[in-house]
């Protein structure tokens, strides 16, 4: 972007032309949006029955995680969450979360008012932002990235998402919707840690972690092999801000979920944490994104 030139008159026949300025530089900032983990639920627990579990879930993320009440609120007739809400007990339906607030996620986020598969789509990120109309211009089948994966570190879900005939033709568009549920599905149980008790919310920093490295090499591949895919990607302002959103956005869910490793994920989501900061990830982050990005303590900021 450049400032328009400005035409000054200094006298009779005489003008002068200011010359274009670049834009100033884009400001660093950290990526955050409230939550109350702490926030007193227990008399919802003591009321809690299979009839009230929407006004439940509503008051419970309104008193702990504002951005689940309000995609609550927006998905509230949505006949699907009968199938993901767990209503035989509190600590069920705290647990049950994930894979609700995951799932409704991409109800709100697919809604083909929003998107229109692999040509553009839209992402929930919080209660005050909720992207839409984002460029995909398709792209290529995500089990090309496959090579790059020479661990088994995310083995359950690349068989699922990479290997699986249907799965792995996936574009751009499964990439970045996958990585968003996941971290929708992340702090929806985050902040009700205390509460889980099974095995239901056991894998999602795991999901998280693994669709940024998914993002991540897509990004590689696609500079590497597919360089007119590359370039129309990479020229798309919308695109490039959901990309730089969702990896400070993971930074940010790791690290407020770390503590509950082991409820809320296992020892394998840090060590591909690691590895999404390799050099050559954070390369392709910061030649798309053309911004600069943390690697300290504070991961869910630019430099």
């Amino acid at each position: 972007m450049v400032v328009a030139c400005l035409v000054l008159s200094l006298g009779p026949g005489s003008l002068a032309i200011a010359e274009p300025q670049p834009a100033a530089p884009a400001q660093p900032y950290c990526y955050g949006e409230p939550s109350t983990p702490t926030a007193d639920l227990s008399d919802l627990r003591a009321k809690f029955n299979s009839s009230n579990w929407m006004a439940t879930l509503q008051a419970m993320y309104q008193r702990r995680w504002p951005s689940g009440q309000k995609l609550a609120i927006a998905q509230a007739r949505d006949p699907n969450w009968n199938q993901f809400v767990e209503t035989g007990s509190f600590e069920g339906f705290a647990e049950s979360m994930m894979v609700a607030i995951h799932e409704e996620t991409h109800m709100w986020d697919l809604d083909p008012s929003r998107t229109e598969w692999d040509d553009h789509t839209a992402a929930w990120i919080n209660a005050s932002l909720q992207m839409t109309g984002i460029p995909l211009y398709g792209g290529f089948p995500r089990r090309e990235i496959l090579p790059l994966i020479t661990d088994d570190l995310s083995k359950d879900m690349d068989d699922i998402y990479l290997r699986d005939q249907e799965q792995g033709d996936y574009h751009l568009q499964g990439v970045t919707a996958e990585l968003n549920a996941g971290l929708m599905g992340l702090p929806a149980v985050t902040v009700v840690q205390e509460y889980i008790k099974g095995i239901g919310a056991s894998n999602a920093r795991d999901i998280a972690a693994t669709n940024l490295r998914y993002l991540l090499l897509y990004l590689r591949v696609a500079k590497a092999d597919h360089a007119d895919y590359w370039a129309k990607i990479k020229n798309e302002p919308k695109l490039r801000d959901l990309v730089l959103t969702e990896f400070l956005r993971t930074a940010y869910w790791l690290e407020k979920s770390a503590p509950y490793t082991g409820i809320l994920g296992s020892p394998n989501a840090d060590k591909i944490t690691q590895q999404n900061y390799s050099p050559e990830n954070i390369s392709i982050l910061q030649e798309f994104t053309g911004r600069k990005v943390r690697t300290d303590a504070q991961k869910n900021c630019t430099a």
